[in-house]
């Protein structure tokens, strides 16, 4: 299987993944990651915080973003290059998150894709946006 070639894509192209983001997905991403922030893994520290319970990791939910990258556009054989975010609001657990990624630009010469790439939660509140840069397949 093979994603777009740089002349498959165009301008305004779009592609979403959805997910629920659960405890076992914040659990396992802390255990893989080493990121044991009480922010995320404890509740009783986490309820002094400003969020008054645990979130999500925010790279957990960018991960999301990923998921689009390497499996729907361009999908896969993408190499991801780059990625500017702007964590906006906390992903609490239970949240369902639809990451979102549109080609804003290409350079066909250099074979490189610049997508927005925007993640809400089921409120449709923006809890991450950004620009990611990507080679697509060749």
């Amino acid at each position: 299987m093979i994603g777009k070639k740089i002349t498959e894509i165009s301008v305004g192209d779009k592609a979403s993944f959805q997910k629920t983001i659960t405890e076992t997905d914040v659990y396992l991403y802390a255990g893989i990651t080493g990121d044991l922030n009480p922010a995320h893994i404890n509740e009783e520290m986490a309820k002094e915080s400003m969020f008054k319970e645990r979130i999500a990791h925010g790279m957990l939910t960018a991960g999301l973003i990923s998921t689009i990258l390497g499996m729907y556009l361009p999908g896969p054989g993408t190499i991801y290059l780059g990625q500017e975010l702007k964590f906006l609001a906390p992903v609490k657990f239970g949240d369902t998150i639809k990451a979102e990624a549109e080609v804003i630009e290409k350079k066909e010469e250099r074979n490189r894709v610049k997508l927005k790439t925007t993640c809400t939660n089921q409120e449709g509140v923006v809890v991450l946006d950004g620009i990611a840069t990507v080679m697509p397949p060749k």
